[in-house]
């Protein structure tokens, strides 16, 4: 069988540009790959087909030749080696699919890594913003060779490479891309290593840096402080440094979100005839009104007073909530009071002045009439 046009088999015109034919290529591959098409004796063909075209294509010299004699060029081991098998297909694989496992053309720059750093804040420190200094035990560039982890600061072309940064993995049917072990992408090596540094062209160093904790700011925000982590190796970029909040719990207050939540403990006196109470707040204490009749549980909202949004500087509301707290330690004369107050609740009067306790006692009657029925 003759072999079809390889324009006709990419689904190309003759004036096609080389991204055009890689787009091409890429679209087939995709469809017919072996992998894709288990058993399917037509899709591995048509992927082979496919394959070849583009090989040829996408060498200018080869398409020179093509175009001007055709299939014949190739025939007989003219003009290259057209039509090659599964087994030699790494170049065209690593060209086409090399951005998908990472491998991008040229020399790669390995980046330094990035680091993450725990800052413990108090409540007020996080509500009002903040300067810290931190220390990072972390690996910064060699001043003694400047990064590059060469004595004399010369390099050659890696062996392994040749200068590439690049090496290709065989693996079946795929051949994969990744950095060079020996050069780690950069496609130099060093002849004359940097003795402070070993040619790695970094050292270990404890650095303090000021971090500006902006207000507002939660438990788990982090803050990125560019280009603040380990030096990359060779003189290549440094990576980020990643300042996490977290927020010690405070005695009085509770956060959620931009809302401050506290307890105000008042007594039962206090309770039942009201009062005026002094609140605090982060900013200072402020005076609240606590009706008669406040049972424990009643909140009261403070609009305002809670936290101001980190992102658009809306603040939040202090929530206070009542807590109606048994006295101890009760003198004579108090204990006689309350016995005197206690007297003054006539059983037959007892539930106008206890509403939820009348009501607790009903719900359970209810309950044990519903048991034993």
């Amino acid at each position: 069988m003759s072999k079809r046009d390889y324009y006709e088999v990419l689904g190309v015109e003759r004036n096609a540009s080389e991204p055009e034919l890689k787009k091409a290529f890429r679209r087939l591959a995709m469809k017919y790959h072996p992998d894709r098409n288990p058993g399917d004796p037509t899709a591995a063909e048509k992927f082979k087909e496919a394959k070849e075209a583009y090989e040829i294509l996408a060498d200018a010299q080869k398409r020179a030749l093509y175009d001007q004699y055709g299939h014949a060029a190739f025939e007989n081991g003219a003009g290259g080696r057209g039509g090659a098998g599964f087994g030699d297909m790494g170049d065209i694989f690593g060209d086409i699919f090399g951005d998908i496992f990472g491998a991008g053309h040229g020399r790669q720059q390995r980046r330094g890594a990035d680091l993450r750093y725990i800052l413990e804040l108090d409540l007020e420190e996080a509500v009002f913003g903040v300067e810290k200094q931190i220390e990072i035990p972390t690996q910064v560039n060699c001043q003694h060779c400047n990064g590059s982890g060469s004595a004399d600061g010369k390099t050659s072309t890696c062996p392994t490479c040749r200068g590439h940064g690049r090496v290709r993995m065989q693996n079946g049917i795929f051949s994969i891309q990744q950095a060079c072990p020996r050069c780690g992408g950069s496609g130099r090596v060093i002849e004359k290593p940097c003795t402070h540094c070993h040619g790695e062209g970094r050292l270990e160093e404890t650095r303090t840096l000021a971090v500006k904790v902006p207000a507002g700011v939660d438990n788990g925000d982090r803050i990125r402080l560019s280009g603040q982590g380990e030096a990359g190796p060779s003189g290549s970029p440094a990576g980020d440094l990643y300042v996490e909040v977290h927020v010690r719990e405070h005695p009085i207050f509770q956060r959620d979100g931009t809302d401050l939540y506290c307890e105000v403990p008042i007594r039962f006196s206090q309770a039942a005839l009201g009062a005026q109470l002094p609140v605090p707040t982060l900013e200072g204490e402020i005076p609240i009104a606590i009706p008669p009749e406040t049972q424990t549980g009643q909140t009261f909202r403070l609009r305002g007073r809670g936290v101001k949004s980190v992102r658009n500087g809306r603040p939040g509301d202090l929530i206070c909530r009542v807590v109606v707290e048994t006295p101890v330690r009760l003198t004579k004369q108090q204990r006689e009071l309350l016995e005197q107050l206690e007297a003054s609740f006539a059983a037959d009067q007892a539930s106008e002045h206890t509403p939820r306790a009348k009501n607790w006692v009903d719900g359970v009657k209810q309950f044990w009439s519903r048991v034993t029925s």
